[in-house]
């Protein structure tokens, strides 16, 4: 026994966990008047975390005043902000990846609350929800919200109250397995749908979302990325749900070879005589359509289930930070 705690007190002292890699995201198109007050609050919120500024192709002198505020400075060719998020994830390596935007609406305090529940709690994603002045001046795109979070609800099932938020915590195993396709405003409702069809572990925060400075201009249009958004969400529902999506077209092809064809039956059956011959074939090419769209959801729906498997398994060969 003496010499087993002999060897257990000479024994080397296993090495302390290395302290996480932080990387902090910002997008920015033409955001010179605020995106150096964005990355010194991020630097102050997060000494140690990289912070990184991916340029749009800004007009403005974004770039410099990121690069005199300490950020390091990338730039993304492509337009969109979708298109930047894609390419920060695939760029940057991290354990954890905190993604916000340069216009100084988040409050970048609550950065540390955001990693720590991510981190605590073993999360893949933390979503800041909107709170404060920011939304209340924009009431139209509040209101988009609110419609948009309650279709994502009804099609994908509950876990987010605010998924347009910008403001977001993920771990390294979501980021690197998210096969972003958006190039707009629309990654943040891929991101939310991404993560409930894994059925990942996710979580919301509460935070300020403050309003813009008065010589910035916000990027976003209230109806063209609301319409992109809508085609976004229909999109994934048939990526995502094919067997639903094709089983209700199929359901409203039967309705309306029903509604056209009950009268053609309803006479042969007390004539013995089909007069409006067109009306008959119409009806059967409609009914016909109407099960090709259900085989089509059956087909699909494995192909889905098969490629939810293989993103599935990609998560999981990543490492936990």
């Amino acid at each position: 026994m003496r010499q087993v705690v002999e060897r257990l007190r000479d024994a080397p002292v296993a090495d302390a966990p290395s302290p996480l890699k932080v990387a902090v995201l910002l997008p920015c198109f033409n955001e010179e008047a605020a995106i150096a007050e964005v990355v010194r609050g991020f630097r102050a919120a997060l000494p140690a975390a990289d912070i990184y500024v991916y340029d749009n192709n800004s007009t403005d002198e974004t770039v410099e005043r990121a690069r005199e505020a300490g950020a390091i400075v990338r730039t993304e060719r492509r337009q969109g902000k979708g298109a930047v998020v894609r390419r920060m994830l695939a760029d940057v390596e991290a354990d954890v990846y905190l993604m916000a935007d340069g216009d100084l609406t988040y409050d970048p305090l609550a950065a540390p609350l955001l990693i720590d529940r991510l981190v605590s709690r073993q999360l893949d994603m933390v979503v800041a929800t909107r709170e404060g002045d920011g939304m209340l001046a924009r009431k139209g795109h509040a209101a988009g919200n609110r419609m948009f979070n309650r279709i994502i609800a009804r099609l994908f099932g509950a876990g987010f109250t605010d998924i347009l938020s910008g403001y977001r915590a993920c771990s390294r195993r979501f980021a690197k397995s998210f096969p972003t396709a958006s190039d707009g405003f629309e990654i943040e409702t891929e991101l939310s749908i991404h993560a409930l069809d894994l059925r990942l572990a996710v979580d919301e925060l509460p935070v300020r979302y403050g309003r813009r400075p008065d010589n910035s201009a916000s990027k976003l249009s209230t109806v063209r990325d609301g319409l992109r958004i809508l085609w976004t969400i229909a999109m994934m529902y048939r990526a995502v749900k094919p067997f639903r999506f094709f089983g209700a077209i199929g359901l409203g092809l039967a309705a309306l070879s029903v509604a056209l064809g009950a009268p053609v039956v309803v006479e042969f059956v007390e004539t013995g005589l089909v007069p409006r011959l067109p009306t008959a074939v119409l009806a059967a090419s409609v009914m016909q359509l109407a099960v090709l769209s259900v085989v089509c959801g059956v087909i699909v729906e494995a192909v889905a289930e098969a490629r939810r498997e293989a993103k599935r398994l990609r998560y999981l060969e990543l490492r936990r930070a």
